[in-house]
């Protein structure tokens, strides 16, 4: 198993800009970390909708630019996929596209519904027929079942029966759709361009369309956006945000502000922390790059250790990457990282790194740092064990899958070779992200899930009543 923790995935969308798939070809480009498996674009020109998807990078799906030609019109929407509901397969790659009694329809969803299996399982009894095995795809067959007379009603009734974190972007052919969980697990914000509006899993997307960042999209919120203008409603009553806090952690660049506040700088603080809870008598800091480099840089700051580059990453290692001797056993974490010898040599030194998940890369990281010749290796980690599975979009989805379930931290130490180990406490972490004692999920470090759910018939406990169709007709 893969030490790397990746997100499902990464969404854009823009309505009213002549220019509709290009920008978002740019914003799903800012966004390539949150998704690799595939990528697609679908443009509405008011008349239909056209679409293209494929399997790999941004880069290489849309590589042939003669594509635009075939995705016009003045709305978009976009998504860049990690499989943590459904795998890695074209059928699969969003956004996904229907037509249903009020017309053709796409969608495209970062999260994962934890009741999708009780709602597949219903729709399938209703004679519902599936073409994926996505989540997503759940979404606009509530749609089509709602039995009501136009697509806003439909899609309100189909978020309010989802459970489990969603940011979401729709698309019509005439009308642009966003919605956001009530607890607002994941993140989505609002921009603007030149009088179109945007939306983006993180605001680094819109820095590269030199868009304007506007504010989040509330939890609970559902956006419409037409000629008319933009529709703002709150579909839940106000429940008490959950933020995923490995948003600040790793997952989001260190340039983006989500949920409100800037990614770099919850990093640094995150770092500091560490350093105030685990000091070490050492010579230097280094990072294990790239998303550990912020903490990396607030740790030296606060202990006035000195911050070296000891570790380089390769960016260019592909996902199609195969042993060529499986008896080489550290290879994987060599094709990506390689120390820096002259930094190392004789160095008592502080290796940072954001988490540990399945303690995969740290143990090999850990035994080349040595033999480039380290005195000491004191591991620090900027956020507390990882203890318990995440049923909200993350890849762990099971106890055995994480190291610290399994052991000790003292254990953990002596697996993977170092001299020292030590977690930043929940508290510590807490502290450095913004309104940290209310706002957020930390359910994958303390086992406490803001929506409950039951793992083994997979059910959720639901807070809110489920809406009539009724009520949205």
């Amino acid at each position: 198993m893969s030490e790397d923790l990746r997100e499902e995935c990464g969404i854009f969308g823009v309505y009213g800009h002549p220019e509709a798939a290009k920008l978002t070809y740019l914003g799903l480009y800012s966004l390539q970390h949150r998704g690799q498996e595939s990528t697609g674009i679908v443009s509405a020109d008011g008349k239909e909708l056209h679409r293209h998807v494929g399997m790999g990078l941004v880069g290489d799906v849309f590589a042939d630019h003669a594509l635009f030609d075939k995705l016009p019109g003045r709305s978009a929407i976009g998504h860049n996929r990690y499989s943590t509901t459904g795998g890695s397969l074209l059928q699969n790659a969003q956004p996904i596209y229907a037509i249903i009694n009020t017309g053709p329809i796409a969608a495209g969803h970062n999260g994962n519904l934890v009741n999708y299996h009780v709602l597949r399982d219903e729709l399938q009894q209703q004679g519902a027929i599936f073409q994926s095995y996505s989540d997503t795809e759940v979404i606009l067959h509530l749609a089509a079942h709602s039995g009501l007379p136009n697509v806003e009603a439909q899609l309100k009734y189909a978020v309010t029966h989802m459970k489990g974190a969603y940011s979401l972007v729709m698309l019509t052919r005439d009308k642009f759709f966003a919605a956001r969980d009530p607890r607002g697990i994941r993140p989505l914000c609002l921009g603007i361009l030149d009088g179109a509006t945007v939306v983006a899993s993180e605001s680094c997307a819109f820095d590269i369309i030199g868009a304007e960042y506007i504010r989040d999209v509330h939890p609970g919120e559902f956006i419409m956006v037409d000629e008319e203008g933009l529709h703002c409603e709150m579909l839940f009553k106000e429940t008490k945000p959950a933020h995923c806090i490995f948003e600040f952690v790793y997952f989001s660049r260190p340039d983006s502000k989500i949920f409100g506040d800037n990614v770099d700088k919850a990093r640094r603080k995150l770092g500091k922390r560490l350093a105030e809870e685990s000091p070490v008598d050492a010579d230097i800091v280094i990072s294990v790059p790239d998303s550990s480099n912020t903490a990396a840089l607030g740790y030296s700051r606060r202990s006035d250790v000195k911050f070296e580059l000891g570790l380089i990453r390769n960016h260019y290692v592909g996902r199609t990457f195969i042993h060529p001797v499986q008896t080489m056993r550290d290879l994987k974490v060599k094709v990506k990282f390689n120390v820096v010898e002259g930094v190392l040599r004789d160095r008592r030194v502080v290796v940072i790194d954001d988490s540990i998940v399945r303690g995969t890369t740290l143990k090999p990281l850990v035994n080349m740092i040595r033999k480039a010749g380290a005195r000491e290796v004191h591991v620090r980690i900027s956020s507390p064990p990882v203890t318990s599975p995440c049923y909200y979009g993350m890849d762990f989805p099971t106890k055995n899958e994480l190291i610290a379930n399994r052991m000790t931290k003292e254990e953990i130490c002596k697996e993977i070779g170092a001299d020292s180990l030590e977690y930043l406490s929940m508290e510590g972490m807490l502290s450095a992200v913004p309104n940290g004692e209310h706002n957020y999920c930390t359910a994958c470090f303390s086992g406490n899930y803001p929506i409950p759910v039951d793992e083994v018939t997979d059910k959720t406990q639901c807070e809110l009543p489920l809406p009539k169709a009724a009520e949205f007709a």
